[in-house]
């Protein structure tokens, strides 16, 4: 397959910004309708793990034929209908804006008639659906709260890989919700608010059972509620439905067209300037705008994002090792050519490129001088133990050790990939003479995964399974996806550096 050159799109950002995601997202023929997504061009495609065959960026407009009567959601029933007469849910109030529950038993603010619905599927623990209900939420409730063009409506999406206290507190909000509407946001805001306190909590269901009676909730009936557990099947039944919709970040969101059942796409924490245009839009009973929105970013399309310039690939002066990005890297910093790798620890198509490939690229390039290699990690849900490697890597890094790390993750998969993968974790750590109590500690915190998902966002919208290179010069790139051959990806190099060295 032939190489081409693309600039690492910014463009995706109209639809996709900062999210928390277990897999790149969403698939390329939905991409293809709606020409939102960077479309980038591939060198190679060998051998690369996906998930389910879907990994293409997350979070691009989709219009839909599916109606929102027939978004393929269960029926009501005794578990998630609501316990209350309808008639009565409309009547409700929460800071001054009508609340109730859908006929599918989801909480809704707002007219429940409205011209368009925004259906927020999102997670309690989730950083950037904390950051949409602190900066956003506010000014779309005051401009829309009560009016009869738009209302809200929330769906579950924990994301258990990196956030496990999340199904509690949807589990929480949900029990609360079994007393009515108006306890269920003030739940809901209650949650949101109090995020860095309970998220911490080795075990946060007590701290939810105070919110619960702080807000004014029924504690026995709330207990008696989690104690039952069905409001874990409800949770269990949103986070299946919205895999079937294709989400895999969170906050995702739903542009609903009432009146004509087209659905469109948002995902990410976008500003509340961004929702409006759109809101504006579908409530006028027009696409949204993605001509011009697409239009207004071309002048952006050429800016690469910070971890892949000039200046976010400096070497950190106070954390050896790393660029200025935080990225581990190996090679001459002034090398012409720079390769930043999306990998996944548990990946079988990385770990061949790991033992395989890699030795032949390090002693060819990178110990030449020719290439900056990078490192950032992207892994898939459907390898469960991969975010715990990726965080025992990057504690590795913080004794100065990643790369060393890095081999032996590849090497040992088969110890580490086990439940819990922890203790075989801290022993790689010892094998490695690290200071095991430092490393152990910073593997049970949550800066080394925070560093995880930083670079899973940084993937969104331009890295679509593992392995995937990025090959940057000149203020460009190329990707390059799947573990090729040695010989097949030196040649790729080759014909690079060609380029490359005039350009440098």
């Amino acid at each position: 397959m032939g190489r081409s050159r693309f600039l690492i799109p910014a463009v995706a950002l109209v639809v996709m910004a900062a999210s928390c995601s277990t897999s790149p997202g969403q698939s390329s023929d939905q991409s293809a309708a709606t020409g939102l997504t960077s479309d980038i061009p591939v060198l190679g495609t060998e051998d690369d793990c996906v998930e389910g065959g879907d990994c293409s960026p997350a979070g691009d407009s989709v219009p839909s034929d599916r109606s929102p009567s027939t978004t393929e959601a269960p029926p009501p029933t005794s578990a998630t209908a609501p316990l209350q007469d309808p008639a009565d849910a409309r009547r409700e109030l929460f800071a001054g804006y009508p609340v109730g529950f859908t006929e599918e038993g989801y909480p809704y603010l707002g007219d429940p008639d409205a011209t368009v619905s925004l259906i927020e599927f999102s997670d309690y623990q989730c950083p950037f659906c904390a950051r949409h209900f602190q900066q956003t939420e506010p000014t779309l409730f005051e401009r829309y709260g009560n009016g009869a063009d738009v209302n809200f409506i929330y769906r579950d999406l924990p994301l258990v890989s990196l956030h496990a206290a999340a199904p509690a507190a949807s589990a929480a909000a949900l029990c609360v919700s079994e007393q009515g509407a108006a306890l269920f946001w003030a739940m809901h805001h209650a949650i949101f608010d109090t995020q860095s306190q309970w998220a911490a909590l080795p075990d946060p269901v007590p701290f939810l059972a105070g919110l619960a009676a702080d807000i004014g909730a029924d504690v026995d009936a709330y207990n008696l509620c989690m104690a039952a557990g069905r409001t874990r099947t409800i949770v269990d039944q949103s986070v299946a439905e919205a895999q079937q919709l294709g989400f895999s970040a969170t906050p995702t969101f739903q542009l609903v067209n009432n009146e004509t059942g087209e659905i469109y796409v948002l995902s990410g924490a976008l500003p509340a300037e961004t929702f409006i245009t759109w809101l504006e839009a579908v409530v006028a009973g027009e696409g949204p705008p993605v001509e011009e929105q697409q239009a207004a970013d071309q002048t952006d399309s050429s800016r690469l994002p910070f971890w892949a310039t000039p200046e976010g690939l400096a070497p950190d002066p106070d954390r050896p090792g790393r660029t200025i990005a935080g990225d581990p890297f190996k090679g001459d910093p002034d090398a012409p050519l720079v390769v930043v790798e999306f990998g996944d620890f548990q990946c079988p198509a990385c770990r061949a490129h790991a033992l395989d490939t890699q030795p032949v690229l390090d002693t060819a390039f990178v110990d030449a001088g020719d290439v900056l290699w990078v490192f950032k990690n992207l892994p898939l849900s459907i390898h469960p133990q991969a975010p715990a490697a990726a965080a025992a890597a990057e504690c590795a890094a913080d004794q100065g050790s990643f790369w060393e790390m890095h081999h032996l993750l590849y090497e040992t998969v088969d110890r580490w990939a086990v439940d819990p993968p922890d203790p075989q974790l801290i022993g790689l750590a010892e094998e490695l003479g690290l200071d095991t109590g430092r490393f152990a500690t910073c593997l049970g915190g949550r800066d080394s995964l925070e560093h995880v998902l930083d670079d899973l966002y940084d993937a969104q919208g331009i890295a679509e399974s593992t392995p995937s290179f990025v090959i940057i010069y000149g203020g460009t790139g190329q990707l390059l996806r799947g573990s090729l051959p040695p010989d097949q990806f030196v040649a790729a190099l080759d014909s690079v550096l060609e380029e490359a060295r005039p350009a440098g």
